[in-house]
């Protein structure tokens, strides 16, 4: 499935994803824990965005999977009336 500024992919192939980004003229959005995960361990993923939500939940799926290690460099925070807080990363090598 393809639309002006999406497409959907079956599976995941780092190769494509960095010939993209090499051609892309902004910004791309990687959304989903697993496909998040993948990207950051294949050196493709950049800055990170967190949203810190107040509520603790006792299951349910985690921000990434296993085994997923990067470095992070604090670029900005935002903190807002309901709680949440935002954290804007570097990821760096």
């Amino acid at each position: 499935m393809t639309s002006a500024r999406t497409r959907i992919e079956r599976e995941f192939d780092p190769g494509a994803v960095r010939r993209l980004k090499e051609t892309s003229v902004s910004d791309i959005t990687v959304g989903g824990a697993e496909l998040a995960g993948q990207a950051t361990t294949a050196g493709l993923v950049d800055e990170c965005h967190l949203f810190l939500n107040p509520i603790l939940v006792g299951g349910g799926k985690r921000a990434l999977p296993d085994k997923v290690r990067a470095r992070l460099e604090l670029l900005d925070e935002r903190r807002f009336r309901s709680g949440v807080v935002h954290l804007h990363y570097r990821i760096s090598a």
